[in-house]
């Protein structure tokens, strides 16, 4: 019966594939919780589309791609969150700003090089193909940076995320805190995009959190949940995937969704339980 899963294994791009989706899906939804709760989830899918751009410059020039992508998606970033604070652009309008430019110089790019076009497709809605040995080794060990980095300064990120005001009166330097936020997504949002695709890549941000919120209340439940949830989901969402042959980030964005509305099925049984037990 569970012969396929020996079988899915059995393929190493599979197996790569697997090893670096669960640890961006768990570093994606860990940041998710802080970027949803201090309505800037969107930053995901502005940071996506610069780095398609930033791809598509690099692949043209034939620079390695993450090596060149990573720094400026967090440029992107941190540029976003000095924007958001200091200027009157705020959050949506300047994250619109940078994405449609950077895409735009994407498109740009890849109307001069056209016998590019067939090696961004996979960056622009994910493939499994992609991920060759150097890149999963680079993953796994940025990945884990980035998830070393959100549990020692957990208890900061936490203060910064519900009372900036609040962190900044206490002496906490929340300026730098919402940098390393800002940094630790620019690459987790990189490295998930050559399995989940610029476009879709987001959903792994925002999804997991908001389906935990539905029926955990305090940021560690939330965080936990959101965690688990994406884990799960990203790997029902790759069998679905190896099974019925079907795109990998959009099965795993469907499942994604799937989890979010069975969570709000509960919390709406589990209310009405509750008006009529009072």
């Amino acid at each position: 019966m569970f012969n396929w899963f020996f079988e899915m294994f059995s393929y190493a791009f599979i197996t790569r594939a697997v090893l670096v989706g669960m640890i961006v899906s768990l570093c994606a939804a860990l940041l998710g919780v802080s970027l949803v709760l201090k309505r800037y989830s969107m930053i995901g899918d502005g940071l996506s589309h610069v780095g398609f751009g930033a791809l598509a410059v690099a692949l043209v020039l034939g620079i390695a791609p993450l090596t060149f992508t990573i720094p400026v998606v967090v440029v992107a970033a941190l540029l976003l969150l000095r924007l958001s604070e200091t200027s009157k652009i705020k959050g949506d309008a300047a994250i619109g700003m940078i994405a449609t430019a950077a895409l735009a110089i994407g498109v740009m790019v890849l109307s001069l090089a056209r016998n590019a076009n067939a090696d961004i497709s996979g960056y622009l809605f994910g493939s499994i193909l992609v991920m060759s040995k150097d890149d999963v080794t680079i993953s796994l060990w940025l990945g884990g940076a980035v998830l070393v980095l959100f549990v020692l300064f957990y208890r900061r990120i936490f203060t910064v995320t519900f009372d900036e005001a609040f962190a900044r009166a206490t002496g906490l330097n929340a300026g730098l805190y919402n940098t390393l936020i800002a940094t630790l997504t620019a690459v987790t949002i990189v490295l998930g995009m050559r399995l989940m695709g610029a476009m879709l890549i987001s959903s792994l941000i925002i999804f997991p959190a908001l389906t935990a919120m539905r029926l955990c209340k305090s940021f560690k439940t939330v965080t936990l949940t959101a965690a688990g949830v994406s884990l799960v989901s990203f790997f029902i969402g790759m069998s679905i995937s190896y099974l019925l042959s079907t795109p990998a980030g959009a099965s795993v964005v469907l499942v994604n969704a799937a989890m979010f509305l069975l969570f709000s099925l509960i919390a709406m049984l589990g209310n009405r339980r509750l008006k009529v037990t009072a």
